[in-house]
Order: C-alpha cells, then structure tokens, then sequence
C-alpha cells in the first residue's frame, strides 16, 4: 500500500493525481490528511495521523513529499516501513527543526542562485515559485484545498535518534523553483549518503505531472 504525506499545510489533496493513478495501476494508495492549520498539533501529531494509517501493514511505501519529510522519518522509527520515497523533501537531521532546517542546509542561497541562473523572479509567490508548471484548471481547483501551516511545527524536532534503516530514495523534479534539483542532491549525498534521482516538473510535480512520478514510485517496489 503506497501512503503519501502532504507537505505544509497538509491538505492530502495534493496528492489526488497520483492516487488515482496509482489505483489506476492496480495499486492501494492514501493520501493522508495532516491537521496543518491547527496550532495545537504538530509533528508528532502528524506522525500519529501517518501511523493510525499504515495500522499493522509491514508492506507500506511511504512517500513524503517537501515538508512531509519530517514527519516520514518519525513514522519509520515507529511502525515497519517496506520503502521510504522522499518527493522533493526536506531531509533532516536527528533533532533539527523545520525553522532549523533552512539555514542549515543554504536553502535559501541555493533558491535564489538557481532564480539567477534560470531568469525567472526571486519571490515566493504561487505562480512564479510553485504553480509554474501546473495546469491551469489542476492550479484552479486548487484554491479551494489551500491551507496555511501553523507556526507550531516550525520548533518542533524531527523526533529520532537516527536516520532509520528503512530503504531511502529521494526523487528530485528538475524544475523545482523552491529546492533547486542541484540543491536537493547535495543535501542528499551529505545527509542520507545517496543519489537523488530526477523526476520532470516543478516543486508539486504530483500536480503537475503525476504519470511519470507515479512511473517512478513503482519501480523497486519491496
């Protein structure tokens, strides 16, 4: 069963492309819904969300995708894990916070040298840094299932000790504006001591093209 934790906000609905096509293929998928906005819950809330999920199943793979990151690694310290897919994520290290997480790893520098390099505007705003390569109707619907992150998760720990021992691949999307795909090997090599592989598309490849990244969370399935 393949499933996918959303990123800031939480709002499994991005993930509805490529659970349908998954389910297209033969293939159990959920999207998990994390309670983004609420400034009661964070990461360990999500991690409990993840986990009351995967139940007692060992064949799961666990797909996480930009500030889902955090939460995957705490849900393989917890429960069997068969394949952990990190979709342009934020890889952490033992303790550090998401806030932490910038800094440490020259996100920022990195974003702004690849906006340099590749002509297009140094701001955060949807379309210029996430919504670029999604289709305008796919962007459209997507208004109604915006929701902001609570500043909560922001200072909480990833909670292990360790990066766990469950298989690791990171997917890298070529266009992505906000982890540039250079970026996102590096912190890949210098934190999980891996290879990134690319997938086409922006930072919400799963929107924007979601048949060649599902293409890739089927091979070497456990």
């Amino acid at each position: 069963m393949f499933v996918l934790i959303p990123g800031a906000g939480g709002a499994a609905w991005y993930w509805h492309r490529v659970v349908s096509e998954l389910r297209a293929r033969g293939h159990e998928a959920v999207a998990v819904d994390l309670p983004g906005p609420d400034e009661s819950a964070g990461l360990p809330e999500y991690t409990d969300s993840v986990v009351a999920v995967i139940g007692g199943r060992t064949d799961t793979v666990l797909v996480a995708q930009s500030m889902g990151g955090f939460t995957a690694p705490m849900v393989c310290a917890r429960v069997p894990v068969g394949l952990l897919v990190l979709v342009n994520a934020m890889v952490p290290l033992p303790g550090e916070t998401p806030g932490q997480w910038w800094g440490n790893t020259g996100s920022e520098p990195a974003r702004l040298a690849a906006a340099g390099a590749g002509g297009y505007g140094t701001g955060l705003d949807l379309d210029t840094c996430f919504l670029h390569d999604v289709p305008a109707e796919v962007a459209a619907a997507g208004a109604d299932h915006e929701r902001p992150e609570a500043d909560i998760a922001f200072g909480q720990p990833c909670d292990i000790e360790r990066w766990p021992d469950t298989t690791t691949r990171v997917l890298a999307a070529t266009e992505d504006r906000l982890f540039p795909v250079d970026f996102q090997r590096r912190v890949a090599r210098d934190r999980l001591g891996i290879d990134a592989e690319t997938i086409p598309g922006g930072h919400l490849a799963a929107l924007s093209r979601p048949s060649p990244l599902v293409d890739r969370l089927v091979e070497r399935l456990p």
